[in-house]
C-alpha cells in the first residue's frame, strides 16, 4: 500500500479559533435573557410556571451541546499515543454522535466509523470517539465534520491513511420542510492510503457498511 498522505484543505480548527462567544458567566445570563425574549417573540409567557427556568435551562443545554469550540483533538487525545509497529487497518464502528445543523439549529444525530492504517505510532481507541465529540458538539454541517475529523486524525497521529463515514438523520428535514422521516444523509473523507489504494478503500467502506 502507497504511504502517500493526501491532505483535505480544511484546517480542522481553523475557522472556529475563539470565535465561540462566552456562555459561561454573564455570557449564560445574557443568552439566558435572550431566550426569554425569544419566548416572548413566540406568543409565550416565559412568567408562567413551566416555562419559569426554561431561559436558565436553555442556556446552559446549548453551552452543553456547543462545547466542542472549547476543544481540540490534541487535547482530547492528550498523551494516549504510543508506539507500535503495527500496519494493520485500525477501525472503531458504530460512535454516536449528537450535533446542531447550523442552518436551523436543529439537531441531526447518528454514527461515525472511523479508520485508519498506524505509520508506528496508535492511538487510544476511546480518543477516537473523543474526537467527534470534538467536532459533533458544535453547530455544524454533516460534509464539514467529516472532513475535520479525519483532518484532526490525520494531523494528530501522521498515519499511513485515515477513512471517516458518517450516518446521520437530520431533524430539519424530518421536523419541517419535506418531513421526510426516515431518510439518511451518509458522508465520507479518505486521506492517504484510503484515497489512493483502491484495495484499502474497498476494505474500509465494507466494513463501515457491513450489517450490524
Amino acid at each position: 500500500m502507497s504511504s502517500i498522505r493526501v491532505m483535505l484543505p480544511l484546517d480542522a480548527d481553523e475557522a472556529f479559533d475563539g470565535s465561540r462567544p462566552a456562555t459561561t458567566g454573564s455570557g449564560l445570563a445574557e443568552y439566558e435573557q435572550l431566550v426569554q425574549r425569544q419566548l416572548e417573540l413566540l406568543g409565550e409567557d416565559p412568567s408562567r410556571e413551566g416555562l419559569l427556568k426554561t431561559p436558565l435551562r436553555v442556556a446552559k443545554a446549548m453551552s452543553w451541546l456547543t462545547r466542542g469550540y472549547e476543544m481540540t483533538a490534541r487535547d482530547a487525545i492528550g498523551d494516549a499515543l504510543f508506539e507500535e509497529d503495527a500496519d494493520g487497518m485500525v477501525m472503531v464502528r458504530d460512535i454516536e454522535l449528537y450535533s446542531l445543523c447550523e442552518h436551523h439549529m436543529l439537531p441531526f444525530y447518528g454514527r461515525a466509523h472511523i479508520a485508519y492504517i498506524p505509520d508506528g505510532r496508535v492511538v487510544g481507541l476511546s480518543k477516537l470517539a473523543r474526537i467527534v465529540d470534538v467536532y459533533a458538539r458544535r453547530l455544524q454541517v454533516q460534509e464539514r465534520m467529516t472532513q475535520q475529523v479525519a483532518q484532526a486524525l490525520d494531523e494528530v497521529l501522521a498515519p499511513k491513511g485515515v477513512g471517516v463515514v458518517i450516518e446521520a438523520a437530520h431533524m430539519c428535514m424530518a421536523m419541517r420542510g419535506v418531513e421526510k422521516q426516515n431518510s439518511k444523509t451518509i458522508t465520507s473523507a479518505l486521506t492517504g492510503t484510503f484515497r489512493t489504494d483502491a484495495k484499502t478503500r474497498e476494505e474500509f467502506l465494507r466494513l463501515a457498511h457491513a450489517p450490524r
